[in-house]
């Protein structure tokens, strides 16, 4: 069976590399249970931690593409 063809940008990622992504998403899944579990109620400010959680899935997304270089915008 043939490989699907990658999107435009997109390279072979090494198995180390992998490796690493695959740990990234699993701390970052960990980190949005907790999150998860903040959304219940009073006791958080649920605007700041809509802020928070945006701005780690950010910076989580910035990592992974510290690994993957995607080319283009």
């Amino acid at each position: 069976m043939a490989k699907p063809a990658k999107p435009l940008g997109y390279r072979d990622l090494t198995d180390a590399e992998l490796k690493v992504i695959n740990n990234i998403k699993k701390i970052g899944n960990t980190i949005g249970e907790l999150f998860d579990a903040m959304k219940e109620g009073d006791a958080f400010d649920q605007r700041w931690l809509a802020i928070a959680k945006t701005d780690l899935q950010k910076g989580f997304m910035a990592w992974i593409r510290s690994i993957t270089k995607p080319g283009g915008f």
